[in-house]
């Protein structure tokens, strides 16, 4: 069940897209490496899963195949929800989660924010030989993934704040302030400067 959307880029928000098929609007929550690949009226097309609980309907998306076999294997792990896959898929690349898989790195998998050393050593545990992205569509097909907003969110990581705070944050500043996506490098100390004023302003 809706497996795949193809159609135009209507809107993107802090943690969701909605693309626009045929005049109907989906509402699509995708990893932030995804997001950031995005462009509002382009063409795109989504692989979607589809996940009904007791409270909601909600439909995830991804650029690529791989990433969506992976958000599946990775809520076959005991604890592991939806979002929190999401955020894992956010945080790291297919390749980079299949080697930390592989090599038992659980400080690597733990970067995801609302994972934990924990459940990174579960998924770790459970999936140790069951995640093999060679085999799967290959990454060249994505869109590529924004260096310069990355750097910014890296930046305010350093400075002690949370990813997933300094994640918002950046979104945001963006947002109010015009910046256009992917982000220019020139742009990124105007947006680090922004970004660190209006969280230092929420304290």
């Amino acid at each position: 069940m809706l497996a795949m959307l193809t159609g135009s880029v209507a809107q993107i928000e802090q943690a969701l897209a909605v693309i626009d098929v045929g005049g109907v609007g989906y509402e699509v929550r995708m990893p932030m490496s995804d997001l950031t690949g995005l462009r509002t009226g382009t063409r795109v097309t989504v692989h979607t899963s589809l996940i009904v609980s007791q409270d909601s309907v909600t439909l995830y998306g991804f650029l690529s195949r791989t990433s969506k076999s992976l958000f599946v294997q990775l809520q076959k792990v005991s604890g592991i929800g939806p979002r929190v896959a999401l955020s894992i898929l956010s945080t790291l690349t297919p390749d980079m989660l299949a080697q930390a898989v592989s090599q038992g790195d659980a400080t690597t998998l733990a970067r995801a924010p609302g994972l934990g050393k924990k459940g990174a050593q579960k998924i770790i545990l459970e999936l140790s030989g069951k995640v093999d992205v060679s085999g799967l569509e290959a990454r060249n097909s994505r869109q590529p993934a924004d260096e310069s907003l990355s750097q910014v969110i890296k930046g305010l990581v350093s400075l002690g704040w949370q990813e997933r705070d300094a994640q918002r944050a950046v979104e945001k500043t963006c947002e109010e302030g015009g910046y256009q996506l992917p982000l220019d490098g020139k742009d990124v100390p105007a947006v680090l400067k922004a970004a660190l004023t209006s969280m230092d302003r929420g304290r």
